[in-house]
């Protein structure tokens, strides 16, 4: 399957292990993206790393540079929920924020939320949303087993022999 080629302001997910990192296309095989000081191409330790950063450099660099060995591809995901801004305006911004040192946060202001500023106006991250939605249904589900389990021991010896 091929990958299709990017266009102007193009939204670009890059498969590492353990979380995707995201950039935007400028042109010319470049992307301009968010990078921590821990976000190095291939290396999958980085994104633990990346929760002790608090500032990000906004960096543009080959496309090919920044994927490294990792698969990538073209994801605009928001196009239906969002319009996106003009394509020049998208590159115009990107461009604008290069060398620009900004906040970072896993959970407020990473490469994700950075993107989707960019391209629709919106800062928001999906890895971050999911990620919240299952620790929430995982510290659900443990609750429950935890309250099951303690009222099966509160249950006396002999009704449960007898279940």
């Amino acid at each position: 399957m091929a990958l299709a080629r990017p266009k102007l302001g193009d939204l670009i997910e890059i498969f590492r292990f353990g979380y995707e990192h995201w950039a935007i296309y400028v042109g010319d095989g470049y992307v301009v993206h968010l990078a921590p000081p821990s976000e190095i191409a291939g290396v999958g330790a980085a994104s633990v790393l990346s929760a002790l950063a608090d500032k990000a450099k906004v960096k543009k660099e080959l496309l090919s540079v920044v994927a490294g060995g990792d698969r990538y591809r073209v994801n605009n995901k928001h196009d239906d929920k969002y319009p996106p801004l003009p394509s020049n305006k998208i590159v115009r911004r990107a461009e604008e924020a290069v060398g620009k040192e900004l906040r970072y946060s896993l959970t407020g202001d990473n490469c994700e939320h950075f993107v989707n500023e960019l391209r629709y106006g919106v800062s928001r991250s999906d890895q971050v949303t999911d990620a919240v939605m299952t620790a929430g249904v995982t510290v659900g589900v443990l609750g429950i087993l935890a309250v099951a389990g303690v009222t099966w021991a509160l249950v006396p010896k002999s009704k449960q022999e007898k279940e």
